[in-house]
């Protein structure tokens, strides 16, 4: 005797395996700027030029911080220096437009890189957020060295007294600082969201059976001239 080909009764037939549908989600994050991308030493060394670049046009901001922020207005006797204007808010007008400033620069410095590069990654935003910090800080300390000298008694006796004189330019608000990396990270992300590259869909298997013709089911095996079990019927009588 030999044992049937057919499955036993009510048992579902084979599924058929696709091996190539598995891989077809694979790889594209990686290929469009993963965590380190497929060439993790490039990732990294464009990482550092763009950091690099980012952080000296702060340069820029210091120039035009120092042009376009109010100046405390003071004024000096004999004996001391005072405020002009006791109740001007020339320091706060400063710090608002070192904000200001910093947002911008770090939309536009964020928008120029990914035109340029057109891919997202976790080394390009650590990049966008390091140059825009170090950036913040070369252009406060360069409004700051552009603007009117710290020594504010030698400034006075420049001045002479009761003559109004401008301060120095400072940044009361530290946590100002912190504007043009937040500005490039959230301009990055929504960059990248709206006009990255997209991974392909995976397909999806086709569970139906109906792809070809290798695949039968046992209605097909019942439907078969030679019989269920793939042997000849026995002759009628």
């Amino acid at each position: 005797m030999t044992a049937p080909l057919t499955p036993p009764d009510n048992q579902p037939p084979e599924e058929p395996q696709h091996p190539e549908a598995a891989p077809a989600g694979h790889g594209s994050a990686a290929e469009h700027g993963g965590l380190l991308g497929p060439d993790p030493g490039r990732e990294l060394r464009e990482a550092a030029l763009i950091a690099l670049a980012v952080a000296v046009s702060g340069v820029l901001l210091g120039v035009v911080w120092n042009w376009l922020a109010p100046h405390v207005p003071l004024i000096a006797d004999t004996r001391n220096v005072y405020l002009k204007n006791t109740e001007g808010e020339e320091a706060i007008g400063a710090d608002g437009t070192f904000v200001l400033l910093s947002l911008a620069f770090g939309v536009v410095t964020t928008a120029a890189v990914f035109l340029f590069r057109r891919r997202g990654g976790i080394p390009l935003v650590v990049a966008l957020v390091l140059g825009g910090l170090l950036g913040a800080a070369l252009g406060w300390l360069t409004g700051m060295w552009l603007g009117p000298t710290a020594d504010v008694v030698a400034h006075a006796k420049q001045a002479g007294p009761g003559v109004t004189f401008d301060g120095p330019l400072r940044l009361q608000a530290k946590g100002a600082l912190l504007a043009w990396p937040i500005a490039a990270m959230l301009t990055q992300l929504a960059l990248t969201g709206l006009f990255g590259p997209r991974d392909p869909e995976p397909e999806l298997p086709d569970w139906s059976g109906h792809h070809d013709g290798s695949h039968h089911g046992p209605h097909d095996a019942e439907a078969r001239p030679d019989g269920p079990h793939g042997q000849e019927p026995p002759p009628a009588g």
